[in-house]
């Protein structure tokens, strides 16, 4: 039965605050689903998995291209691993675009035909940078193919200090991680991404991951911190749009 809330009245518990919070939002809608997809951090992936990857994809032609420039003479082979991996890549392109997305994430991993993928280039080349690239975009279709330890496995060997790569690759062992319950690893990684590199794309992406999931973990002046620096920081990212909402909720958990 509704009960009569006068006029001035205080929530007693956090979760008439909370309730409270909700009802008075304009963005009240948006709290309800943050909490109802709280168990898992997935939403983010299925959302923007082909903007971000093919961001990234073209973010890495340009580093393959630097990374291939400076092996010609030290390795022999980069000119070759260059091509192989440029291939691959095409495969690895379609696989986003595709509607039978997970065999074509397999083709883009096994290869097809005459076609290498990408776990050949890690086996021939593995030595080379583009050996090395070849290893995030097999992290990047695993994790798509939900064997999350090989994501975890393959985008852990990746290394590169590029400004995007190398946050979203950590971000990406956080998603692993967390499909796998391992809630307190993800939130390691959510941070090592935000920890990589500071620019208006990924860090308030994955500022706003990590404070969702520590606010999963009752971390809630934690998840504070993270979300009031979207806020000062980040004023027109998209998160910013509902970060008022998750102050809100993170500052009543806090008490």
């Amino acid at each position: 039965m509704a009960t009569y809330k006068k006029r001035g009245y205080k929530p007693k518990t956090k979760s008439e605050a909370i309730e409270a919070l909700e009802k008075s939002s304009t963005t009240a809608g948006v709290f309800n689903t943050l909490d109802e997809g709280a168990s898992k951090t997935e939403m983010w992936v299925i959302k923007n998995q082909r903007f971000i990857y093919a961001l990234v994809a073209s973010v890495a032609i340009v580093v393959l291209g630097s990374l291939a420039y400076r092996k010609y003479v030290s390795e022999p082979n980069a000119a070759e691993a260059a091509d192989e991996l440029y291939v691959a890549q095409e495969l690895f392109d379609a696989a986003f675009v595709g509607s039978a997305q997970d065999s074509l994430f397999s083709i883009a991993l096994q290869g097809e035909d005459s076609k290498s993928g990408m776990l050949g280039v890690i086996e021939n080349y593995g030595s080379t940078g583009s050996g090395n690239l070849a290893k995030y975009y097999a992290g990047i279709l695993y994790l798509n193919l939900k064997d999350y330890p090989k994501a975890i496995q393959y985008l852990s060997d990746f290394d590169t200090d590029d400004s995007l790569l190398e946050p979203i690759a950590k971000g990406a062992i956080g998603d692993a991680f967390v499909q796998l319950d391992q809630l307190e690893e993800g939130l390691d990684y959510y941070t090592k991404a935000i920890e990589a590199s500071t620019n208006d794309f990924t860090t308030p992406m994955f500022l706003d991951k990590a404070g969702q999931l520590a606010l999963q973990l009752n971390k809630a002046a934690l998840a504070l911190t993270y979300f009031q620096r979207i806020k000062l920081e980040y004023p027109s990212s998209k998160q910013a749009s509902t970060v008022d909402v998750l102050i809100g909720k993170a500052e009543v958990l806090a008490k």
